[in-house]
């Protein structure tokens, strides 16, 4: 395992379970809102999405911050991970 990959939050996280956890926690149409796309807002499937997705960078980029910022991948303080914080200063 590269040192890159021990402190990827996103490690072993594949982009489909990503897409199902925003659904799940915010419904399509929230997610819609906060992340304005086309597969999130017309006629939305995970299908389409990770197509979009697998093909837009700056998407994917939106998508992955998102899900860093749930509360499930939050300390209990709500603050995000050492590691979570890292892995965003370093795609910038």
């Amino acid at each position: 395992m590269t040192s890159q990959q021990i402190n990827n939050p996103l490690h072993g996280k594949t982009l489909e379970h990503i897409v199902n956890s925003l659904v799940e926690h915010y419904g399509w149409k929230d997610l819609g809102k906060h992340i304005n796309i086309r597969c999130f807002n017309n006629d939305p499937s995970v299908k389409s999405s990770l197509k979009f997705l697998r093909k837009t960078p700056w998407a994917r980029t939106e998508v992955e911050e998102l899900y860093l910022s749930l509360p499930q991948n939050n300390d209990e303080d709500d603050t995000p991970s050492p590691a979570a914080a890292i892995w965003a200063k370093r795609k910038h």
